[in-house]
C-alpha cells in the first residue's frame, strides 16, 4: 500500500494481491494496457495465468518459469488467447545487436561456422546461502528452479546467440562451477553448445569472475569472415572480413545501417545510446503489437522481432538441459517440442 500511495497511485488502483488487480483492472473501462511480471521466477507462471484470463496482455521477466511444464502451459495459453506475450530480453533489442542480425541475414559473414557468447559478472563473488538465516531468493531452488546463474544470465546469453544468428540451440555440454564464496548452486558455467545445423559453439557465463562488470559479448564467424559486439561498448559493431582490416561500425543514420536497425535510432552518431534505450525499443516493440491485437490490424510479420512466450520456453529448456548435462557429464538436448 505504501508503495502505491510514492506513486501517487488512486486509492482504487492500488493492490495487493495480483489476483484481485487481474479481476480488477480487466473489468475496468481504462484497464491497464498490458502488466509487468517482475516477481522472483517461482511467481511468474500463476501470475501471468491470472491476467491472461482477464485478457490482459503480459510483459514478462526472464526466465519464463522454474520448470518447463509451466513454460509450455503459458505458451500453449497464450496461443489460445491471442494475447501478446513479451518476454524480457532486453539486449536483443540494442541497436547494433538488430544491425548484427541483419548483416548476418544478409550473408556478409558467409555462411555461419561459429558461435561463442560469454557473460562475465562479479555481483555474486560475495553470495552465499550459508552462515545465515535467511537463503537470498535467487539462490533458493524453490523460486529460482535448478540453477543460478545459467538461468539468470546464462538465459540471456543463449537467447542473444540465438536471435542474432537465427539459429535454435540444439544441444549442450556444460560444466557447473561455484567461483565465489559457498552455495548450493553455481555461479559459474562453462558449456560447449550446438546450434541448429550442427553449428559448433561455446557459451560460458559466471556471476563470480572478479573485476567484471556486465561483459556480454557475442562472437560469430563464417566462411567470409566475423562479427563482434559487445554489451558494455554497445555503440559498436566490429566487421572483420577474411585478410582485410576491421571495419568499426557505429550506431546511428546512413553509413551502412540495415532499415531494420536504424528505424531504433533515436540520436545521430556522438550522441550515446546504452541500455536504457535497448528497453525502450523491446517496450516499443511490445506496444504496437498490444495496439495492433487491439485495432485488429494485421502487421507485416518482419516488422516485430521482441522476444516472445515460445522464446521464453526455449530459455526454460535451454536451463533444464544445462543442468541435466552438468549432472551426467553428456550432451543434453535444447530442442523444444510445443
Amino acid at each position: 500500500m505504501r508503495s502505491g500511495r510514492e506513486w501517487m497511485l488512486s486509492k482504487d488502483r492500488i493492490y495487493t494481491d495480483y489476483r484481485d488487480m487481474a479481476v480488477k483492472e480487466a473489468r475496468r473501462e481504462d484497464g491497464i494496457d498490458a502488466v509487468v511480471i517482475a516477481t522472483p521466477n517461482h511467481l511468474h507462471h500463476d501470475v501471468a495465468l491470472a491476467f491472461m484470463d482477464g485478457g490482459i496482455d503480459i510483459i514478462c521477466d526472464k526466465p519464463l518459469t522454474t520448470n518447463l511444464a509451466e513454460a509450455l502451459n503459458l505458451v500453449r495459453r497464450q496461443r489460445q488467447t491471442g494475447l501478446v506475450f513479451g518476454v524480457t530480453y532486453a539486449y536483443a533489442s540494442h541497436v547494433m545487436v538488430r544491425q548484427f542480425r541483419e548483416m548476418v541475414r544478409a550473408g556478409e559473414i558467409g555462411e555461419i561456422k561459429q558461435v561463442h557468447v560469454e557473460y562475465f559478472q562479479e555481483w555474486a563473488v560475495s553470495l552465499t546461502d550459508e552462515g545465515s538465516d535467511g537463503v537470498p531468493w535467487r539462490l533458493n531452488p524453490d523460486k529460482v528452479g535448478p540453477t543460478f546463474t545459467v538461468g539468470d544470465i546464462g538465459t540471456h546469453a543463449a537467447h542473444l546467440a540465438a536471435f542474432v544468428t537465427d539459429k535454435d540451440l540444439e544441444s549442450v555440454r556444460a560444466d557447473f562451477h561455484v567461483s565465489g564464496k559457498p552455495k548450493k548452486l553455481e555461479d559459474t558455467a562453462f558449456m560447449h553448445v550446438r546450434f541448429e545445423g550442427g553449428i559448433p559453439g561455446t557459451l560460458m557465463v559466471s556471476q563470480a569472475a572478479a573485476g567484471t562488470h556486465c561483459g556480454l559479448r557475442l562472437r560469430v564467424f563464417g566462411t567470409l569472415g566475423g562479427m563482434e559486439w559487445q554489451q558494455e561498448n554497445p555503440e559498436y559493431l566490429n566487421f572483420t572480413r577474411i585478410d582485410e582490416p576491421t571495419q568499426v561500425i557505429g550506431r546511428g543514420y546512413g553509413g551502412g545501417m540495415k532499415p531494420a536497425a536504424v528505424r531504433f535510432v533515436r540520436m545521430p552518431r556522438g550522441h550515446p545510446e546504452a541500455l536504457t534505450d535497448a528497453w525502450a525499443n523491446l517496450y516499443t516493440e511490445i506496444a504496437v503489437a498490444v495496439e495492433a491485437r487491439r485495432l485488429g490490424v494485421q502487421l507485416n510479420p518482419d516488422l516485430l522481432a521482441y522476444p516472445t512466450a515460445l522464446d521464453g520456453a526455449k530459455g526454460v529448456r535451454f536451463i533444464e538441459a544445462a543442468f541435466e548435462s552438468s549432472q551426467c557429464d553428456q550432451w543434453r538436448s535444447c530442442k523444444l517440442v510445443v
